[in-house]
């Protein structure tokens, strides 16, 4: 961590902006640069100085950098790859901030030199506002942050990145990148699903009715249309199996309900209330934040 002299961030919205004010904050001795790909947010970055350095010259950006972290949609990481690739010194460790991991593991063995090391990261953090002007240097606090290797994966870049992330105030904890698309398919991005189904299903005039139960439930689906395009593309397979679960239990609840099982309902919605129950107490025992 003391070598630590440049990280660069390509991708400056509300994650990767929070990731260069993070590090500005916590790394006082290391340049932060951040890449965009717009001039409208490089100057935003620079005003809001967001980075040691704002660039709109990604192969510049990376040429000295000791971390590179992309905080773009997942549909550009192969594209990014294949830029960067001839400008990044031997050593260097390219991770990033998204929510998938089997296809930029995949994409980073097939673009990347030897000389580099890719290893996933994917901070639990952050919130359905997007942009640049949301950033804030507490956004990991807290947080968990998943980081994903493989058999090829080099050990002492995933020890590095496990203090990095560390002192940017996450909990760390070490997933396979099969482990962690199968995981969070199921706790992140079949509820980002479900809550726009559930917008979807209602027609506008009687969304003018909705309270706070049902501003609290649909609150993810406010996310970026493109970004969770991406994550569910690209892990469509889990995303679907996590579906039929969640249509299974549904079911279930449905058939209770038409039957006028009173008991069947109690015990299905009292099994759910307990499972919550365990799962704030676990959270607050670990101190991890739940936002």
């Amino acid at each position: 961590m003391k070598d630590l002299k440049q990280i660069t961030v390509i991708g400056l919205g509300l994650l990767g902006g929070s990731v260069s004010m993070t590090v500005l904050r916590n790394f006082s001795n290391v340049k932060a640069v951040g890449y965009a790909h717009r001039e409208s947010t490089a100057q935003k970055a620079k005003k809001l100085q967001i980075a040691t350095e704002v660039t709109s010259d990604i192969c510049k950006s990376v040429s000295n950098s000791d971390i590179v972290i992309l905080a773009t949609p997942i549909s550009t990481f192969n594209d990014i790859f294949k830029q960067i690739a001839g400008n990044l010194k031997k050593g260097c460790i390219i991770t990033d901030v998204g929510s998938t991991k089997v296809s930029p593991h995949k994409w980073a063995q097939k673009n990347l030199p030897s000389h580099v090391y890719y290893v996933g990261s994917h901070p639990i953090a952050g919130s359905e506002q997007r942009g640049i002007e949301y950033a804030r240097d507490d956004l990991f606090d807290n947080a968990s942050c998943i980081i994903t290797k493989t058999k090829n994966t080099n050990p002492n870049a995933v020890i590095l990145l496990e203090k990095f992330w560390s002192r940017m105030g996450c909990y760390v904890k070490i997933l396979t990148p099969a482990e962690h698309d199968r995981i969070f398919a199921s706790v992140s991005h079949v509820p980002h699903l479900t809550a726009a189904a559930l917008l979807n299903a209602n027609p506008d005039e009687l969304l003018r009715f909705a309270g706070k139960g049902f501003f609290d439930t649909s609150r993810v689906a406010s996310g970026p249309a493109n970004i969770w395009a991406d994550i569910f593309i690209t892990n469509s397979r889990n995303c679907c199996e996590s579906i039929d679960k969640l249509i299974d239990e549904l079911l279930k609840l449905k058939s209770a309900i038409n039957s006028k099982d009173k008991k069947q309902i109690e015990k299905l919605l009292e099994q759910a209330r307990t499972k919550r129950a365990e799962m704030i107490n676990y959270k607050i025992n670990t101190e991890e934040v739940i936002s």
